[in-house]
């Protein structure tokens, strides 16, 4: 952080607890210029109170593990400063909605990744080490669609975005879908109809409810809306066609 300006201050409000509960404590941090939601945590962490809990590794906004509830939004706590965030109002900081709490802001991510699981969501090549490397066209349709989600950070920020996710803990969510979408698309994964079968069950694909916070939220620009939307198509003409 660079140096305070006029040694100004401000309120930070922390959600401290476990999974049985806990509760916010409020924290007096000095202001910095370009100063970050991270920067904060980590001033209040290391000259305040050492028995605070978070996850955070890159700080570039690479790694996603950074990422939190600002102020009632999940966000990654590592691009966001804070005064694009508070605008003079107190800042509140929580640990991601829909996710288990192991410690303050610390959250349990095993049922986001293992729902990527659920989802066929990890690559099965179609050729082995030993064949021939079959080429892709980098300009194919899709190809194009498959790169479009490509970049996911893991960050489950548009997982703590998604109000279906909260009604229906059963719901694959928006990060997994996308994943699977992707795969469908990828020229090199050995068998999509696998993949539409795994999103087509219940909780998958078919009950989001298109309210597009996943999109609105994702800290790199993706779209699950779009990504679930394909889903839903490709599920239904999978469907169809069986049935014809």
């Amino acid at each position: 952080m660079s140096a305070a300006t006029d040694s100004k201050s401000m309120e930070v409000s922390v959600w401290r607890g476990d999974a049985d509960g806990g509760e916010y404590r409020d924290y007096t941090v000095p202001a910095y210029d370009n100063q970050t939601v991270l920067d904060v945590v980590s001033w209040i962490q290391q000259q305040q109170d050492a028995t605070l809990t978070y996850r955070f590794a890159c700080r570039v906004g690479m790694c996603g593990s950074c990422a939190m509830t600002v102020n009632g939004k999940p966000r990654w706590t590592c691009r966001t400063h804070v005064n694009k965030v508070t605008r003079g109002e107190k800042l509140t900081i929580a640990p991601l909605r829909n996710l288990p709490v192991i410690k303050d802001l610390a959250t349990d991510m095993d049922e986001f990744f293992e729902k990527w699981v659920k989802a066929k969501g990890v690559h099965e090549p179609s050729t082995g080490r030993h064949d021939p490397m079959v080429p892709v066209d980098p300009a194919s349709k899709n190809r194009i669609t498959a790169s479009e989600g490509i970049e996911c950070i893991n960050c489950a920020v548009c997982y703590s975005a998604c109000d279906t996710v909260a009604a229906n803990p059963d719901y694959l969510g928006p990060a997994a879908l996308q994943r699977a979408w992707t795969l469908v698309n990828d020229e090199k994964n050995k068998d999509a109809n696998t993949v539409l079968d795994a999103v087509s069950q219940s909780g998958g694909c078919h009950s989001c409810h298109s309210h597009g916070s996943c999109t609105q939220y994702c800290p790199v620009g993706l779209n699950p809306m779009k990504a679930v939307a394909g889903l839903k198509r490709a599920t239904a003409f999978k469907f169809w066609r069986k049935r014809g």
